[in-house]
């Protein structure tokens, strides 16, 4: 494809779910767009491997319904969504404690239908609602006061949360109103998975943004696994824009090299990598810390836990920040008659890390996993930007006419930030080209992080 299409006015290097947001972007404003990417598959960090007829994704990120780019983005429009129902069930001295949307259960959602407005507060709401075993009359109080507290912050407006001072999400967590045994016992473990930050050193106002989104929308899966997401953005651009087994090992704003098809020249070079594959081809980029993560897919007979939920361990009993029966999330995940269990462990990963984490699980799910078999263990060293105070969630994606960069970098490390940064990036591009992009959804009001 590339030896007949020797020049294009935009060359995107990356195929992530950054750079394809940008080329729908930039081909529906009629920019001619070629999508280099060095993988033989798009996704980039979005993967996901097939395994003895299992689907298990590399990196155990989950999405919100609430994220504004998952509806506004060109080609998602098909995108199925699975829910986690009840939403969050958080183990703490041998219980289940339940915190999540009513409306989840059994949800089968498609981005068309996903309103982040429709479901503010039910997520806070349902906090009061009760848990698995009965509660004294201090932890409801404690439920309740919890729920009034998130709902206040789906009301809030996202200008109010970034004008709040900036502080580390830990240290800031005291201060936002909610119950002290709230914080420990429900709101550090979400916020840890939900940033893949087991510390919480991440901003406070990401994770407002973040706390934020939870209280207005669902936690959800892509249906068939997360490849499904940048599969669909890909299937949805013009035919040969996406060009796969493609390494680029030059750039310039006027040229790519490809290591397989020679030059191609351009009018303007994206950079849509990783931080530090871009900084490779453009030395002096900065490159930020990262979080790494590490991803378990065990299979079981039978499914230790018969709700599709995210499972949070408040006690911290061992390696694991979350886990899911992921095949009761997403039946299309695992054969007919196999359970498929996927466990999170954030940070390095320990020594004997499998033996570890079933004996967690063992105590999480209250059912033996010494049979349990090891699918696969995906480890990824730099799997989260990290987002340390003082935090730019705006980052910017011109470095100079003909010059651009996104991804999840620049913006927050979520699907959200990633695709809003590639949309970003293609209407600086556009207004550099002369054309003025309609972008009213540039404000906080409608981004989420």
């Amino acid at each position: 494809m590339l030896s007949s299409a020797r020049h294009v006015d935009v060359v995107i290097v990356g195929a992530g779910v950054a750079g394809l947001s940008a080329a729908h972007q930039l081909t529906s404003a009629g920019v001619t767009v070629t999508v280099l990417e060095a993988a033989p598959t798009v996704g980039g960090r979005m993967a996901t491997d097939r395994v003895d007829g299992f689907l298990l994704d590399r990196i155990g990120q989950v999405v919100s319904t609430s994220y504004p780019e998952l509806r506004r983005t060109p080609g998602l429009a098909g995108l199925e969504l699975r829910s986690f129902a009840p939403g969050v069930l958080v183990h703490s001295e041998g219980r289940h404690h339940r915190a999540g949307t009513r409306r989840s259960a059994g949800a089968r959602r498609s981005t068309r239908g996903t309103r982040g407005t429709r479901t503010a507060l039910t997520a806070a709401r349902a906090l009061a609602s009760a848990p698995r075993t009965p509660l004294a009359l201090g932890e409801a109080f404690e439920q309740a006061r919890l729920a009034t507290a998130l709902g206040r912050l789906a009301a809030t407006a996202p200008q109010r949360l970034l004008a709040r001072p900036e502080l580390p999400a830990l240290d800031a967590l005291d201060s936002r109103g909610f119950p002290a045994r709230s914080v420990n016992g429900f709101l550090r473990p979400l916020l840890s998975a939900l940033l893949c930050d087991p510390e919480l050193t991440t901003s406070s106002r990401v994770a407002d943004l973040t706390l934020r989104a939870f209280a207005r929308g669902g936690l959800c899966v892509p249906a068939g696994g997360a490849a499904a997401l940048p599969a669909l953005l890909a299937q949805a651009l013009p035919p040969g824009t996406v060009q796969t087994g493609v390494r680029v090992t030059d750039a310039s704003i006027s040229s790519v090299e490809t290591e397989e098809h020679g030059a191609v020249s351009c009018r303007s070079l994206l950079l849509a990598t990783g931080a530090r594959a871009a900084a490779t081809l453009l030395p002096g980029l900065r490159v930020p810390a990262f979080h790494p993560v590490t991803v378990l897919h065990h299979t079981a007979p039978t499914a230790p836990l018969s709700e599709p939920a995210l499972v949070l361990d408040a006690d911290r009993t061992g390696p694991v920040s979350h886990t899911a029966v992921m095949s009761e999330v997403d039946p299309s995940r695992a054969p007919h008659g196999r359970a498929l269990i996927t466990s999170t462990v954030l940070g390095r990963p320990c020594a004997d890390l499998d033996r570890r984490v079933r004996a967690q699980l063992a105590g999480v799910y209250g059912v033996p996993t010494d049979g349990w078999e090891l699918l696969a263990l995906h480890h990824d060293p730099e799997a989260v930007p990290a987002m340390p105070p003082p935090h730019d969630l705006r980052r910017s994606v011109r470095l100079l006419a003909g010059l651009y960069v996104c991804g999840d970098h620049r913006d927050t490390g979520t699907v959200q930030g990633a695709l809003f940064s590639g949309r970003r990036a293609a209407h600086a591009i556009l207004r550099d080209f002369g054309i003025r992009p309609e972008l009213a959804a540039e404000s906080f009001n409608t981004t989420a992080a």
